[in-house]
């Protein structure tokens, strides 16, 4: 099997600040349990913490990806997550959609990215852009 040239991050985990967990939560655990992306954490901080609540999502034991209470959103935010087939990208995108999200770009190869480039894209419910991509045919 040939290496996937474009797999792999050294980014060890990200907080994404969103303006309600619990309907942010109602998109991304579908969406992102398709991937095999779990909820892992769910907990709010403490008197001397920057947060009000924070949920983690992973595979296995550690989360990557957080959503964070808050109450100011990136309005150009965009986060892709790996998916391992076309098949799953066009699941994710279906998942995030039943669940209430919002389409920007149903699953489809992008040949401005580069030739297996496949990804779909949705909104969730504060204007965040994600993404599920495969770079594999």
């Amino acid at each position: 099997m040939t290496p996937n040239p474009y797999q792999g991050s050294t980014i060890d985990h990200l907080n994404v600040t969103v303006t309600d967990v619990d309907r942010s939560l109602a998109i991304y655990v579908p969406a992102l349990g398709v991937l095999g992306i779990e909820k892992l954490l769910d907990f709010t901080g403490g008197p001397d913490d920057d947060y009000v609540r924070m949920v983690g999502f992973g595979s296995g034991r550690k989360p990557f990806f957080w959503l964070v209470q808050g109450t100011t959103v990136d309005p150009e935010l965009h986060v892709a997550f790996s998916a391992p087939t076309r098949d799953a990208v066009r699941e994710f995108h279906a998942a995030a959609l039943a669940a209430g999200a919002r389409d920007k770009l149903s699953p489809r190869v992008c040949p401005e990215y580069h030739e297996n480039y496949f990804g779909g894209f949705v909104y969730d419910p504060d204007g965040i852009n994600l993404e599920a991509v495969c770079h594999l045919e």
